[in-house]
This record gives C-alpha cells, structure tokens and sequence, in this order.
C-alpha cells in the first residue's frame, strides 16, 4: 500500500499524518503562528553586525527574525522584502527568534498552511473529518503519548528523547547486552526522528562500546535505518555518542509538548470535545492552566462547529493531560 498523508483542520491545529500499512511513519502538526516557514513579508533592517552579512529585521506586524546573507549594500534603517526559512523555536527560558533570508522581486504571501505545503510537494493527502476514526486506527494517541512524555520503548529497552537549547539529546537504556542495544536502538530513532518531526541538531547517547568493530556495527546500521533522513552523521566515538544534524524548519511534536504543555494539552481537549457524542451540552474538564490556555475564540469555533452549548469546570487535582469532554444536561 502507498505511503499517504491524513489530514485534520483542527481548531487551532491542523495535524497530518504519512502512513502505510496501518503504521505512522511522519507526523506533523501547525499551531497557525503567522510567523513561519514560507512567509514573505516586508520587513525593515534593525540591525546588521558589523562585517557580516547577518542582522536583526523587524516585521510590519512588530515580530522580529534573524536575517542572513543579507546584501552588501543594505543597511540599517532599509526595506526589504524577506522569506522566513525557520520558525520561532520555544526553548527552556527563552525562544528563538525565526530566522529570514533576502527575498528580492517576491511579493508578500502568508505562509502556507500545512495542508497547502504538503500538497505542494506533490504527495498524496487525504481530508478527513475530525470525528473520523483512521487517526487513532494508526496510532494517534500513542503518538501523542510519545510526543508528551519522550519516551519510546522497544523490545529490550527504550530511549528517552529531551529537547534542550543546544540540540535534542537521546539517551539509549535497556537491560540488553551493549552492542544488542544499541543495534536494537537504531531502527526505533530513526522511526522517533520522523514520526516526532525533530529535526536541527541530535545527540545520540548510545551504550560506549569499547571494540571499534562494535562501533562501526552500530554505525551501519543507524545508517541503514536512516536511508530516508536528509541531514549529516557522525561516527560514533568512544564513548557511545552519535550526532546528527540536519534542516531545521520547525518545532518537533516533542517540543512543541515540553515547552507548550498546557496549550498542547488544551488542544488536545478540543480535539476530544469535537469527538464527543451524545446530546446535550459539552462540559470540559481540565486543570485550571488548561482552560487558561483555550483562547475564547476557540471555544467559540468548538459551539459552531457540534452545534451545542461549552461548558468548563475546572479541577486542579488533574494533571495537565487528564483533562476530558462530555456530553452533560444543557
């Protein structure tokens, strides 16, 4: 069976999945921030470090990005229309800002929704409903459980994938002999790599493996499972660690879930009210942080779009991802 992409306008989140046989191979989802990959906008120098071709440009809507191979000839204070080639990236503490490149003779576009990128690239998508059953027929939940915790198990042990400013770090653990694990490891980060979106810089922590021979094992087979993944490699030295490195265009599932955890989780929660069946009003139940993060609009968009009264309650005991809808008396 093809690989094919299904999709979900969701309220404030478009989702997609690439699947075959069942299984998800990728995912990706869109929060709809304005400032994203594929935008080209107006913006105005700000600022250009001295001999370099790199700066600071300020949008017409007040958002700032980084800028690079930037002209000779610009400076300070000029106009010029740019082409954001990364999003915004949240990081513990702080938040990267988005990065642009000059785009001379391009007119200002939005950028593209994620149904509109995927198409772009000529692959097949498929709209769905959000009541249809097919994404958790191939494992959404799962995915999403993944995706909040960071863990991943396999048989024999599990890797552990944490976000952080420099890189995002995968720690192999198992109780399996070293070189077993690792070989185990391998197929599952690669698959973590696609169906979690990560990309940018990746540390690997693999078992150390003192004999070179073992090393080199591990490293055919990591490059066997990573024969569809665009990016660059390293060897794995003497102390068990890979790094990978390739595009960054975007956050990853994962952190999207450990910098954003009340907003995925809200997101979350209007996924599950829109699934909701019966009569009646639809009463959310979350921790308090939880509703916070539903902007009004969305609930708004949740009433017009099952027809029915939104009720929320909120309850502090639940944890970020407990929350549930259902269907109550109006």
């Amino acid at each position: 069976m093809a690989a094919e992409w299904l999709y979900e306008a969701g309220i404030a989140e478009e989702r997609a999945i690439l699947t075959s046989h069942g299984q998800i191979l990728s995912a990706r989802i869109c929060w709809g921030e304005r400032v994203r990959t594929g935008l080209v906008a107006q913006a105005q120098l700000v600022r250009r470090h001295q001999g370099s071709r790199r700066g600071l440009v300020r949008l017409g809507d007040g958002h700032e990005a980084l800028i690079d191979q930037l002209p000779r000839e610009a400076t300070e204070g000029a106009r010029l229309m740019v082409r954001i080639v990364r999003a915004a990236i949240a990081e513990k503490g702080r938040t990267k800002l988005p990065v642009a490149r000059p785009a001379p003779g391009e007119l200002p576009r939005p950028a593209p929704t994620l149904r509109e990128e995927i198409e772009a690239s000529g692959a097949a998508l498929r709209a769905l409903p959000v009541t249809s059953p097919e994404f958790a027929e191939h494992g959404w939940d799962e995915l999403v459980e993944q995706a909040r915790s960071g863990e991943i198990a396999f048989a024999g042990g599990s890797i552990i994938i944490s976000p952080t400013p420099a890189m995002t770090l995968i720690d192999v653990d198992g109780a399996l002999p070293p070189l077993k694990l690792a070989l185990c490891a391998a197929p599952a980060i690669a698959d973590a790599l696609h169906r979690l979106d990560i990309g940018g810089s990746v540390g690997i922590d693999f078992p150390t493996l003192a004999e070179r021979k073992d090393r080199q094992q591990v490293d055919r087979t990591l490059a066997d499972a990573l024969i569809d993944w665009q990016g660059e490699r390293t060897a794995m030295n003497g102390f068990g660690f890979v790094q990978l490195v390739s595009r960054l265009e975007r956050p990853s599932l994962l952190a999207r879930f450990a910098r954003h955890p009340a907003a995925a989780a809200a997101r979350i929660l209007l996924r599950q009210a829109e699934r909701t069946g019966g009569a009646g009003a639809i009463l959310l139940t979350a921790h308090p942080r939880v509703l916070d993060a539903i902007d009004p609009a969305w609930e708004a968009e949740l009433a017009r779009r099952t027809g029915r009264p939104i009720r929320r309650q909120a309850d502090a005991g639940l944890a970020l991802g407990g929350g549930f809808a259902q269907a109550i008396a109006p």
